[in-house]
């Protein structure tokens, strides 16, 4: 956030000058208002940039066993654009590779979900998905795993056959 902030300063600093060095080679020939201007624009260019560029940026760095399940995007009045476009706020990542079953249950799979937000940290929660009830639920304090497979103290979540977390880690995408 900090580095974004700085360089919004340094984007519009730099609008700036080169607005007063081309004055400058013209012998003030442009209005006056115009080095604000510029500034203003290439700030709000850098903000709307860093907004978009955020997601792909991020999506770009996770690594290949890392699988996006689900995208929000956002939408605001101050931001008319984002109506045309909107930008992809937060999003939920599942890790394939750590995903587990048991032999006694293979409907029933355990897999690391990672909820990235463009101004939070990473949040990381172990989620259980059953593939064939389709309910899922967060390990939370208080579950327990028996030897045969059964999960006890678990608060499951029906959910609709095309959610995507569920899709995602039982693999029907």
């Amino acid at each position: 956030m900090f580095v974004e902030l700085i360089a919004t300063i340094v984007a519009g600093v730099a609008a700036a000058g080169l607005v007063m060095l081309l004055n400058r080679t013209l012998k003030g020939r442009l209005p006056r208002w115009f080095a604000p201007v510029a500034a203003g624009i290439a700030m709000l260019a850098t903000t709307i940039a860093n907004e978009y560029g955020w997601y792909p940026r991020i999506k770009d760095t996770l690594p290949e066993e890392v699988v996006i399940a689900q995208t929000v995007e956002n939408t605001a009045f101050y931001r008319p654009w984002t109506y045309v476009f909107p930008f992809v706020e937060r999003f939920v990542a599942i890790d394939l590779a750590s995903v587990r079953t048991h032999p006694a249950q293979p409907a029933v799979r355990l897999a690391e979900t990672y909820f990235f937000g463009r101004w939070s940290p990473v949040s990381k929660l172990p989620v259980v998905t059953d593939c064939v009830a389709f309910k899922r639920a967060a390990l939370m304090d208080g579950v327990s795993f028996e030897a045969d497979g059964v999960i006890n103290g678990i608060n499951w979540t029906h959910v609709p056959a095309e959610d995507p977390i569920i899709s995602t880690i039982c693999g029907t995408e």
